[in-house]
């Protein structure tokens, strides 16, 4: 992801209303975490499970946050447990935020997350839950303040799933096709 896509996908959370952050760190939109963590607009939690990160946005939501959960696809399947059975039982408005890992856009693809790709945007409906994958940066501000308001509005989790470009890391891709020394 560039500076310019970090820095415009936190602007359009903070103009979203979104206050709360928790996540699970990984790699293919990294970039927004430094800039969330330094923003006082924003607390910021870190967990070791995704199921943490959903249940502590839950509970921020219960006391008045606007929450967001930021995962990879593999760990939105972890935490399906915490989405049934807190943020969709209880009406809890939160946004996530997912790295498309293995969908046909993901540029720093591995096979070995293929599978999970493939299933994501399924296991999605299946909860009934809307969605939306963004693969550039058009008009990015509004596409997430919009799935935030409809969290809001239908009082269930909503999701972002990223790719395309979100997850394009040409300095990685330029030094690993350095010949070696």
């Amino acid at each position: 992801m560039t500076p310019e896509l970090a820095q415009r996908l936190v602007a359009g959370l903070k103009e979203a209303g979104i206050d709360f952050f928790s996540y699970l760190p990984e790699s293919r939109l990294s970039d927004i975490v430094p800039l969330i963590r330094d923003d006082p607009s924003f607390t910021m939690v870190k967990t070791c499970h995704e199921g943490t990160a959903v249940t502590l946005a839950c509970g921020a939501a219960l006391v008045g946050k606007r929450p967001a959960v930021y995962c990879e696809a593999t760990g939105f399947v972890l935490s399906m447990y915490n989405l049934q059975s807190v943020a969709m039982q209880f009406g809890l408005p939160v946004l996530f935020l997912i790295s498309y890992v293995g969908s046909p856009g993901d540029k720093a693809n591995s096979l070995s997350f293929s599978l999970w790709g493939r299933l994501l945007e399924a296991q999605i409906r299946t909860f009934g839950l809307q969605y939306r994958v963004l693969e550039d940066g058009h008009d990015l501000e509004t596409r997430v303040a919009d799935m935030a308001w409809a969290a809001q509005y239908s009082k269930l989790p909503t999701c972002l799933l990223f790719t395309g470009e979100f997850t394009d890391f040409p300095d990685m891709l330029k030094r690993d096709r350095q010949p070696n020394a």
